[in-house]
């Protein structure tokens, strides 16, 4: 919610409050009116209150003090996050994309901006006057720490993109902040860890195991909602293993109905033991705001993510064995295939370790290591975790047939780049290498096709701009879609790949492109530039 609304809204607050005191008094006003009209009527008649009894105030006691317990001992890890971007031409108008001031533009209800910030939250209103001229940025976010030494634990959307972030701790006097650095980021699972430089040691939060909650259970959510340092809400486990956002392979979530709005991102969830068994993500609203559904990242994952973000790299490797399948499970392939309750691969990446084991399309993976498996989700979760270079043992139904193959397990960073054509020299072989535009696409799913008023089949959406890219320079933003590349079509991640290995430094691109927030029928624009 920008500034604007925000005050629109307070205003409308105001008056509504404001023609409650003039109901109330004018009701006032007449019962007073009443009552003298009967004093009136028995002059001579005084009231005594020698039979009253005066009020008092008890002395405190401990009522149920599990939750203010559970507040007063995670509070002080609870610190609000301020960042500042400088953000590139942020009122350019694109075709039917409207300035975010405008009463109905894109960002509206049911629009791109919506759809990605009622799971993603925004980064807050620009401050600054209008026009075409940079401008910064601020926003607020919450995190928690997680070492004595003054590592952080917060949303990677929350810091990412920012010129300078600063970080309060609760006990810290007004006005004082402490400057953080990013230490890594991950953009599979949107967590990020920073770390500021203390001359004492501050309160650690105590993590614990997500997979121990259960629907039902009591839950605190920690943070600093519109900038309210120190908030803590109350609600119960609504769900386990959400899976919200179409493609997102590496994110499932607690589903909550702690009240979570924006600023809350990067906060814990805490049980009823103290610990924090997530960190608050995403809430899924019509407006932006609380509605009673939101979603935390479980600790498990936390874990698993920052202690190799914390590392010498200072990045995630995540395992893969290059093949794909249809990420939305359909009884009509199982019923074509006949391989029965398993994973069928769709398509297997040339020379990829799946390649090389001799695994074919249509090939149907049953089991890992022996361990049963039925969904995508948990055989990419399985292979994931697994450290590149290790081995796996994978049993597979083909023609009826039950066979097994022993799988090298490849980084999946690398193995993506060897998709791109990417040139697997350079420096540092462990260093994941940027592609010639600086964006992640993503297919089009049927439902966000759907949600987007797609034709079926069209386009890529960009999922992921890196600042000072090339794309970054020409202004494709996150949520554009790509239709075409120099009149190429682009339906999917490999036709998108394919033009761009084929371009060379000095090339001349343009994108055919459906801005963000726009519908179908406010048309297309092309956006230019040339290859640095």
């Amino acid at each position: 919610m920008d500034s604007r609304a925000f005050w629109l809204r307070l205003k409308t607050h105001r008056w509504v409050y404001s023609f409650s005191i003039v109901a109330t008094l004018a009701l006032g006003i007449l019962i007073g009116s009443v009552v003298s009209y009967g004093v009136k009527g028995k002059e001579g008649q005084k009231s005594s209150s020698s039979d009253a009894t005066p009020l008092t105030v008890p002395s405190p006691k401990q009522l149920s003090g599990e939750f203010s317990q559970i507040a007063k001992q995670l509070g002080p890890t609870v610190v609000n996050i301020n960042t500042e971007s400088t953000i590139k031409n942020p009122h350019r108008r694109r075709g039917g994309q409207q300035n975010p001031d405008d009463d109905n533009g894109g960002g509206g209800p049911g629009g791109m901006d919506d759809f990605f910030n009622r799971f993603f939250g925004g980064q807050g209103g620009p401050n600054g006057p209008g026009g075409d001229a940079a401008i910064r940025e601020r926003s607020l976010g919450s995190g928690v720490i997680v070492d004595a030494k003054g590592y952080i634990v917060t949303n990677r959307h929350v810091v990412e993109k920012a010129d300078r972030i600063r970080v309060r701790l609760q006990d810290d006097p007004p006005g004082v902040q402490h400057d953080a650095k990013v230490i890594g980021e991950d953009q599979e699972t949107d967590l990020a860890v920073i770390k500021i430089e203390m001359s004492r040691p501050v309160p650690v939060a105590k993590m614990g195991n997500s997979d121990s909650m259960e629907v039902g259970d009591w839950v605190l959510a920690i943070g600093s909602p519109f900038g309210q340092v120190g908030t803590v809400t109350a609600g119960i486990v609504s769900a386990k293993g959400r899976d919200i956002v179409p493609g997102r392979q590496f994110q499932t979530f607690i589903q909550t109905d702690a009240a979570i709005n924006p600023g809350n991102s990067g906060g814990p969830l805490v049980n009823l033991e103290g610990e924090v068994i997530g960190i608050n993500t995403a809430i899924l609203s019509e407006t932006n705001a609380y509605a009673g559904v939101g979603f935390s990242l479980p600790s498990n994952t936390v874990v698993q993510v920052y202690n190799q973000l914390i590392g010498p790299e200072h990045r995630v490797a995540r395992g893969s064995i290059g093949i794909m399948f249809d990420a939305v499970e359909n009884p009509a392939i199982t019923r074509v295939y006949g391989n029965g309750s398993g994973v069928t691969i769709s398509s297997v990446v040339p020379g990829s370790p799946a390649d090389q084991a001799g695994l074919k399309v249509g090939d149907t993976i049953t089991t890992v290591d022996g361990k049963k498996v039925t969904k995508g989700s948990e055989l990419v979760g399985d292979i994931a975790s697994r450290k590149p270079g290790s081995k796996v043992q994978l049993g597979f139904v083909r023609n009826g047939k039950q066979q097994d193959a022993t799988v090298t397990i490849a980084d999946r960073a690398k193995l993506f780049a060897a998709r791109l054509n990417e040139d697997e020299g350079g420096n540092d072989e462990n260093t994941p290498k940027q592609d010639k535009f600086g964006i992640t696409v993503r297919k089009l799913t049927p439902e966000m096709a759907e949600k987007l008023d797609m034709p079926a089949g069209k386009g890529v959406i960009v999922q992921d701009v890196k600042p000072g890219s090339f794309a970054d320079d020409i202004n494709l933003g996150r949520g554009d879609i790509i239709l075409e590349v120099n009149k190429q079509p682009v339906n999917s991640e490999e036709d998108f790949a394919k033009v761009e290995s084929g371009l060379k430094s000095g090339q001349d691109v343009v994108f055919l492109v459906r801005p963000r927030g726009s519908s179908w029928q406010d048309g297309t624009i092309f956006v230019p530039g040339t290859l640095p």
